[in-house]
């Protein structure tokens, strides 16, 4: 037998290669893995399904790249359905206004991809520039894609009553300001807001409120002849509050951690959509004096769960807790459209046109409230080692004689700053007041700069109204409502006494000129 046979039975998949040279890091991690295995396959002798946990080999150092490896396949995915959301789902549900469907839709399209590109270049200087440069992969699209939600949620609170320039101005300043907010909370506070609930939803819509405030419009006090919708531009609504619903689980769940994290994100998440769905069926009915459904409940409230389970969406609550989220953020949103929004306009000078303070301010801070509850009541015994990947901020800090033990059950753990859960619940109400704050103050002086005379600001009588800025159909304005009652000229009562009077004058005319076919045949006789 040659020499090499030994060889070849030792290696008989011609392996040899891939194990030269190993990072002995790696090698330590799979031993670690592997004795972690150990202890549960002991302690779950009584178990009937036992997980364990098998890392692949470590990767050869002369090939550091795997394409397989690419974040592309894991981020990719949730980049698109971002994509439909803010395109799609943001574009038809604005395109709610009868006379405005074209602003809504466009308007939203020159926005979005405004705001995406500008995103890409602020954050990227605050988060992922290193060594003089920007460094571009999906994961900036993401996050500039969240940046981009938070401009078209502030701009659903002055939706109709802006020109294109004035909107574009508006994404120039608040990109910026909410970059800045998100570095500061994120870099100094560190806190847990998975879902956006703090950074995403309450920025935009006290920075919307902001803008609104100084933008306020006395001549729209008592609402305006145009501010109404359709049966076919409620239709296209609708279609756009479809698509964000469908959608949702993946804006929520894509800054998670991959695996369980990302897992509880989307079943949380899809829980409290439906909940809210179901409960805005039931009180848009309740509240409706006639007992009928109302459109702009369906629209807007049913995604009212998919807001109040964002700031907990990551952690280990219960589905049941979930459900009542979503119930809880539906009742808050369903109300604060029907009371709130009415009392706003009238006492506080805040035309708020989308409702955005219901749909992401009330139910942002039940959100806040129960990520905070979540967060007191996170422990050891429920979440094991893996709370201190979820909450890396109580994680010991260096020297602790813990995180050598942690880092033996979960390898790669990075170091935290020791928080208590009391501690880490303060940090994230800073976080709240600061973020309100800071939005608030940054839309108020953005509303100043809008306000500018240049900026080709509509009159009162052509707000929501595309014909000053498209060229419509000759028939889009025909006929006109008022609110939800037709004018006189459209009512269907006048409608049926015109029909009817029109074929009684028709029905005379026929007549007439059967009478006087009659006379002429006469004469005609007589003088034969």
């Amino acid at each position: 037998m040659s020499e090499s046979a030994p060889e070849a039975c030792r290696d008989p998949l011609g392996m040899k290669p891939e194990w030269e040279g190993l990072n002995q890091t790696d090698v330590r991690r799979m031993h670690t893995a592997m004795r972690l295995n150990e202890v549960i396959t002991k302690k779950s002798k009584e178990a009937k399904l036992v997980l364990l946990n098998m890392p692949g080999p470590p990767k050869n150092r002369t090939n550091q790249t795997n394409p397989m490896h690419n974040a592309i396949y894991k981020d990719y995915p949730i980049f698109t359905d971002i994509q439909v959301m803010i395109f799609l789902g943001f574009g038809c549900l604005l395109a709610f206004f009868r006379f405005y469907g074209y602003g809504g839709m466009v308007f939203n399209f020159l926005t979005a991809t405004f705001a995406i590109q500008w995103a890409i270049l602020v954050q990227g200087y605050f988060q992922f520039y290193h060594n003089g440069k920007i460094h571009l992969g999906v994961i900036n699209l993401i996050n500039a894609e969240f940046a981009c939600a938070v401009v078209l949620i502030s701009f659903g609170a002055v939706l109709g009553k802006t020109s294109p320039l004035q909107l574009l101005v508006m994404a120039l300043l608040e990109v910026p300001v909410f970059a800045v907010t998100e570095w500061m909370v994120l870099k100094y506070l560190r806190i847990n807001d998975a879902g956006g609930s703090i950074l995403i939803h309450l920025f935009a819509c006290y920075f919307g409120l902001g803008v609104t405030f100084v933008l306020y419009r006395s001549g729209l006090k008592e609402g305006h002849i145009k501010e109404n919708t359709s049966y076919h531009s409620d239709i296209l609504s609708v279609m756009g509050t479809l698509f964000l619903w469908v959608f949702w689980p993946s804006f929520n769940s894509a800054l998670t951690l991959k695996g369980d994290d990302q897992h509880r994100a989307i079943l949380h998440t899809f829980i409290g959509l439906s909940a809210s769905t179901l409960t805005a069926f039931a009180l848009s009915a309740m509240l409706n004096k006639n007992g009928k459904l109302t459109m702009a409940d369906i629209q807007n409230v049913t995604l009212a769960g998919g807001v109040t389970v964002g700031a907990s969406v990551d952690m280990m609550i219960s589905p049941a807790v979930a459900y009542v989220l979503g119930m809880l953020g539906c009742t808050a949103c369903m109300l604060g459209y029907k009371y709130l929004s009415p009392f706003l306009a009238r006492r506080c000078r805040i035309q708020d046109q989308c409702g955005i303070h219901n749909l992401h301010g009330l139910t942002g801070l039940i959100s806040c409230v129960a990520g905070i509850c979540a967060i007191l009541m996170a422990d050891e015994e429920v979440y094991g080692p893996s709370l201190y990947e979820i909450f890396s901020h109580r994680a010991p800090v260096e020297g602790d004689p813990k995180l050598l033990e942690l880092k033996m059950l979960v390898p790669g753990l990075q170091l935290g700053l020791g928080r208590t859960a009391q501690e880490q619940a303060l940090f994230q109400v800073a976080a709240v007041f600061s973020t309100i704050g800071l939005s608030a103050l940054g839309g108020i002086l953005t509303g100043y700069v809008l306000k500018l005379p240049y900026l080709a600001s509509p009159p009162d009588d052509l707000c929501f109204d595309d014909v000053l800025f498209f060229e419509v159909p000759a028939d889009y304005n025909a006929p006109l409502k008022h609110g939800n009652n037709m004018t006189s000229e459209d009512s269907p009562a006048l409608q049926h006494q015109r029909h009817s009077t029109k074929k009684k004058t028709t029905k005379k005319k026929k007549k007439k000129e059967t009478d006087e076919d009659r006379r002429t045949t006469a004469c005609l006789s007589i003088r034969f």
